[in-house]
């Protein structure tokens, strides 16, 4: 196997818990050298839990080929190492509170005058301005405050979404930004000062829900049903079973009530016969795919579906998912858990181990110097 993409790319990472730690795994999965700065105390994200053999799920999937190296950046010293390590460094990524970066001596102006290549990603919770731009930032308030929760759940009442949604969405922000950086400077030489806001990150994704709203179609929390669509959801069979169906199109309409409820006028009816009509109808709609899951059981309903070319999938569990057929898992390491998602053809990547939390030494004085930053 050749070179990792990034190979020779030297990322100093001032972070903690998931979103630039998200960023930064990335960029080390594609070969970057990336050098993590944690306080005497380590990131916080050590000890969210203890189930990854003793070890935080979080910081054991979001940190693993990295190098950590404990800075006191309040005092002379973890400033001096730190200005060293940039002078090597391709990319700062960094998550500490706004403007915390400039009062310990490395504004964005300075940045961009003594490392001009450098390609500053900054990742806060309501960006740079603004008037709640102060505001501490997490996970689930964002998802509050932005609205997601509102849509998330059942009729009774909003909900979480049941993964760091907000956070692992910035980080994957982040990660393209700076790619695209890499890019431009390998075209104009100069580096570039990213900035990217959990609460914008979450507006963007929730343009179609604000969309609707804004044409007087305020989506309505429904549980695991489509808002916008039907029959998109779960039924149970005979059995106990439970299935959800995705009917994207009329057609597929067609196919479900001829091939799989034997009941072919339905495509025809003008309560089912659009999507439209089923939306405005989905109780009646939902109770007629009811019917026909109530006479089979799981296994039967899923045949049968698959027959008629209608999109299905299991209501699953992590029980479920952990033995899952189509899992795949990291390749090394004692805990084992799910390969990232991105296949290049003819390429096997290495994973690099989780780092310990280790004090500044010699040998991390030396971080900078055997730094290449030999990306263009």
């Amino acid at each position: 196997m050749g070179a990792l993409p990034l190979s020779g790319l030297t990322v100093v990472a001032i972070e903690q818990a998931v979103a630039a730690p998200f960023t930064s795994s990335r960029l080390a999965d594609a070969g970057a050298r990336v050098i993590k700065i944690e306080r005497p105390e380590g990131d916080f994200a050590r000890g969210y839990d203890d189930v990854a053999q003793g070890q935080s799920s979080y910081f054991v999937w979001l940190n693993r080929g990295k190098e950590s190296v404990t800075l006191d950046l309040g005092s002379d010293a973890g400033k001096a190492e730190l200005a060293r390590l940039l002078e090597g460094a391709d990319v700062l990524v960094q998550n500490l509170k706004r403007g915390a970066l400039a009062k310990l001596g490395f504004s964005f102006e300075r940045l961009a005058r003594d490392w001009p290549r450098l390609i500053t990603c900054s990742i806060t919770g309501y960006g740079e301005d603004g008037p709640m731009a102060d505001r501490k930032a997490y996970d689930l308030l964002i998802q509050a405050e932005s609205g997601l929760c509102s849509i998330t759940g059942g009729p009774d009442e909003p909900a979480r979404v049941g993964i760091s949604i907000v956070d692992i969405a910035t980080g994957a922000t982040a990660h393209a930004a700076i790619l695209e950086a890499l890019i431009a400077r390998g075209v104009t030489g100069k580096g570039a000062n990213i900035s990217v806001s959990m609460f914008d990150v979450m507006a963007d994704w929730l343009t179609v829900p604000l969309l609707n709203h804004e044409g007087g179609k305020s989506p309505k929390r429904l549980g695991m049903a489509h808002p916008s669509i039907a029959p998109y959801g779960v039924f149970t069979a005979r059995d106990g079973g439970q299935v959800l169906i995705s009917v994207q199109s009329d057609r597929e309409w067609r196919k479900l009530a001829e091939l799989f409820l034997g009941r072919p006028e339905l495509a025809g009816d003008p309560r089912f016969a659009t999507n439209v009509a089923r939306v405005a109808n989905r109780a009646q709609t939902d109770a007629v795919v009811a019917e026909g899951f109530a006479r089979m059981t799981a296994e039967g309903a899923i045949a049968a579906l698959l027959q008629a070319e209608v999109a299905l999938a299991s209501v699953s569990d992590m029980e479920r998912l952990s033995n899952h057929p189509h899992l795949r898992d990291t390749p090394n390491g004692p805990v084992r858990y799910p390969a990232p998602a991105a296949i290049f053809a003819g390429e096997a990547r290495p994973y690099g181990a989780v780092p310990a939390l280790n004090p500044l030494d010699a040998a991390a004085s030396r971080l900078a110097e055997e730094a290449t930053g030999a990306i263009a």
